[in-house]
């Protein structure tokens, strides 16, 4: 369903240890636009009743069942876009409408988005 990187494995349990949200896994939404564009959205979460708990490079992330089929196929990755300039980006295979390098928004996510 989703994959994690490496990279993005290690950053994601820093900033859950920054956050003091060890306990809690990385809740990852999408939704789609009026042009169907998907936009991604992630935080540190509980699940809840219906949710989907996916295991990944030693993470947790948790998807609503709403967003399951947009999410599938997704891998997760921090990058560096330039020198000191490091970004999560959502890479889509099934996103005819994602920008060839993937990303989230305009230019990559933190994981200080929060879910919905």
């Amino acid at each position: 369903m989703i994959t994690v990187t490496p990279d993005a494995a290690q950053q994601i349990r820093i900033a859950a240890t920054q956050s003091d949200a060890d306990e809690l896994g990385l809740r990852i939404a999408a939704r789609r636009d009026e042009q169907g564009a998907l936009h991604y959205a992630m935080g540190f979460d509980e699940a809840r009743e219906g949710d989907v708990v996916v295991p990944s490079e030693g993470v947790a992330l948790v998807v609503a069942a709403s967003d399951r089929e947009l999410l599938e196929g997704l891998t997760l990755d921090f990058v560096e876009y330039e020198a000191g300039d490091h970004r999560f980006i959502f890479i889509h295979p099934n996103d005819a409408n994602a920008p060839d390098a993937g990303g989230c928004g305009s230019g990559g996510c933190d994981c200080s988005h929060g879910g919905r």
